[in-house]
């Protein structure tokens, strides 16, 4: 791997890892600068949340999120588009349900203007 692509790869955690952080803070007005205009949630469930409404969620605290615990990630980019898989321990109260779930998500991120953006984001359990 060359120091470009591993750099790259740094960005790109460093994006990941952030949004996981303004989870917990609820700070959408920050997670609305690194994720895409059309960006979307595939819940665990299947439901795709649009962001605006995902960010009604989290101000709210109907979806409120304590950590994460990441346990592993795999990267690959090809040219300006990259897929993440990040599998985390979320200790999180969705709708009601409190509990500390398995979640795998696989994010495509684009690179614009040298920043990485999180395009979409699909959620599965592992």
């Amino acid at each position: 791997m060359n120091e470009d692509s591993k750099q790259e790869k740094v960005e790109i955690m460093t994006v990941v890892r952030k949004l996981a952080t303004l989870m917990i803070e609820k700070d959408t007005n920050t997670m609305n600068n690194i994720l895409d205009e059309d960006y979307t949630l595939t819940h665990i469930t299947g439901y795709v949340q649009p962001k605006e409404e995902w960010f009604l969620e989290v101000e709210k605290e109907s979806m409120k999120y304590y950590s994460a615990e990441e346990i592993a990630h795999s990267i690959t980019i090809e040219n300006n588009r990259a897929e993440v898989v990040v599998k985390n321990l979320v200790d999180a109260r969705i709708w009601g349900s409190r509990n500390t779930w398995r979640l795998q998500q696989k994010m495509t991120l684009e690179k614009r203007n040298e920043k990485w953006i999180i395009l979409k984001s699909v959620a599965t359990t592992f």
